[in-house]
């Protein structure tokens, strides 16, 4: 009879604090009906470590989980009960990596602006563990994330006491979107009626072609998604918003949730701290440029960029 198995991932943040306590409690009740919980690296620092074993000793080195997962769930057998959310902005890798050199692992530093093509083919292999990277790689194999429609039904008929109107003299809590040039107002799909190859292209307003991914494999009645984010709406629904919630004195809480995150997420935050700190950062911009600052990766990466800088042009 073959032996089922459930692999648990072993991820950063909350969910490895969970881990800690939960695990323990799953695999001792798995192995009383004949279930073994194996665990399998996906965290930062794991996948740093198996996407550069170049200089590492062979203590060091660890397998390639992502990428061993990653597979099997292509397979029929394997059903992904949750999938891991991981984020890991530019300022995380680059702290993993420094705690990882360390403890001894002599991992490369990152680029972040490379310089040649060496660099380059550096920061394209440090891409493969930035943000969600765990995401793309095992939502190709058989997880459905909408609710059972029993589920939705019993919710609709018994929805929680708390799911009520805002009292209209208790808060100023409200909800803002935007209604145009966004993922949801371009999106286009089409299924495909035989399997072929497509590329993703960017033409520029004078009409010039790049291509941007080549050779990308759909198989027959696979859909194929499309969307675009209008830079210009977006930085006219931060400024609308931001005047907004400054009139009402209120909190702004910004909230981004794009299919390829480690990719989208950094950029549409970065116009929202550019906006917010408009006068500021259009008054230095040459300082700095200078310096490396760059707003997608936080407000947290400008100001750490300024030690750069001598005392009084500091205090400017």
């Amino acid at each position: 009879m073959k032996k089922n198995n459930i692999i648990w991932t072993k991820i950063d943040e909350a969910p490895a604090l969970a881990t800690y306590s939960l695990l323990p409690v799953v695999q001792a009740y798995a192995k009383a009906c004949g279930i073994e919980v194996a665990t399998k690296d996906i965290s930062l620092a794991g996948r740093i470590i198996a996407n550069f074993p170049d200089n590492l000793t062979d203590d060091q080195k660890v397998e390639d989980a992502l990428a061993q997962l990653g597979e099997l769930a292509k397979t029929p057998e394997a059903n992904i009960i949750k999938l891991p959310n991981i984020s890991a902005s530019v300022p995380q890798l680059q702290e993993a990596i420094a705690e990882l050199q360390e403890k001894g692992y002599d991992i490369p530093d990152y680029p972040e602006e490379p310089e040649n093509d060496a660099e380059k083919q550096l920061q394209g292999r440090f891409s493969k563990v930035l943000g969600s990277a765990v995401n793309p790689v095992l939502r190709e194999g058989n997880s459905d994330r909408r609710a059972a429609a029993s589920v939705k039904k019993f919710a609709q008929k018994h929805p929680h006491k708390m799911m009520k109107p805002w009292p209209a003299d208790g808060s100023k809590t409200r909800v803002a979107h935007m209604s145009g040039g966004d993922f949801y107002d371009s999106e286009q799909s089409v299924t495909m009626d035989k399997a072929c190859q497509v590329k993703i292209e960017f033409v520029d307003a004078n009409g010039n072609t790049t291509t941007l991914k080549d050779n990308i494999a759909l198989l027959e009645s696979e859909v194929a998604d499309t969307a675009v984010m209008s830079a210009a709406a977006l930085r006219q629904f931060y400024e609308e918003q931001i005047d907004a919630v400054k009139k009402e004195d209120a909190l702004l809480s910004l909230h981004l949730k794009a299919t390829m995150m480690k990719i989208s997420d950094p950029i549409i935050f970065g116009h929202c701290v550019s906006v917010f700190y408009k006068d500021a950062l259009e008054k230095h911009t040459e300082t700095l440029k200078a310096i490396g600052a760059n707003v997608n990766h936080g407000l947290a990466d400008v100001l750490d960029k300024l030690d750069k800088l001598d005392a009084d042009k500091k205090s400017e």
